[in-house]
């Protein structure tokens, strides 16, 4: 298999990192530095280092799905130890690592793995997983405005995708669904500041199909056979 791959599920990082790292010469295979993301290893004879430290495939693959509350990052770790996600997950025997990110201030579905081929499928730019959002904002957008919005957004210099935006409920705040293909910094906060909308609160509910539900805010649960299904067949 790809060198990039055996470091994923050898839960190192996910494969995106884990390509980083033979760029930057931190793996060797039996000795040898490599820096070519094209490279082939047997997981039963060839042994491979990161960082001069011998890794192995785990066999165990865990899939979890987390209510992340408001107020934690998304890292492993973090460097003016703050919260993380990881503390909510802090009984569970394997490393497990966060797929993609949620803003220190949202909430909702994230899912955690140590299943690195699954997080470069979910977090790749060209597989376009539909992540579905409520957010509270402080003034309602016009059908103009919400046009707009669908069509994409020029933020920190670049359009995005086509988005989905609806209004669900109106009052103080109003309620808006989103729906994006992308997971750029802050995007949907970013994009409805474009439309002069200030979100107040945000939360995701769906990754593609896989629905947060009645999982309680801070309270994770492990996936079911049918969802990983689901999930690797996106």
């Amino acid at each position: 298999m790809r060198l990039q791959k055996y470091i994923a599920e050898a839960q190192i990082a996910s494969r995106r990192k884990a390509e980083e790292m033979i760029l930057a010469g931190r793996v060797s295979v039996n000795g040898k530095i490599i820096t070519e993301l094209g490279t082939k290893v047997e997981s039963d004879s060839d042994v491979v280092r990161v960082d001069d430290k011998e890794i192995h495939i785990c066999e165990k693959l865990v899939y979890i799905m987390l209510n992340k509350p408001e107020g934690c990052v998304t890292t492993v770790k973090d460097q003016f130890n703050r919260k993380s996600v990881m503390d909510y997950v802090s009984d569970v025997k394997e490393r497990i690592y966060p797929v993609g990110r949620l803003d220190y201030d949202t909430s909702g579905l994230l899912i955690m793995t140590n299943d690195g081929e699954l997080t470069y499928r979910l977090t790749h730019p060209k597989h376009n997983v539909v992540k579905t959002y409520i957010a509270h904002v402080d003034r309602k957008p016009d059908e103009r405005d919400m046009e707009k919005f669908r069509k994409g957004i020029v933020i920190d210099g670049r359009k995005t995708a086509e988005a989905e935006i609806k209004i669900i409920k109106e009052g103080k705040l109003t309620e808006l669904e989103i729906k994006i293909r992308e997971g750029r910094n802050r995007q949907v906060r970013k994009m409805c500041a474009a439309i002069n909308c200030n979100v107040v609160k945000l939360k995701r509910i769906a990754t593609g199909k896989l629905e947060l539900g009645e999982l309680e805010k801070g309270k994770y649960r492990y996936l079911d056979e049918k969802e990983i299904l689901y999930l690797k067949s996106l």
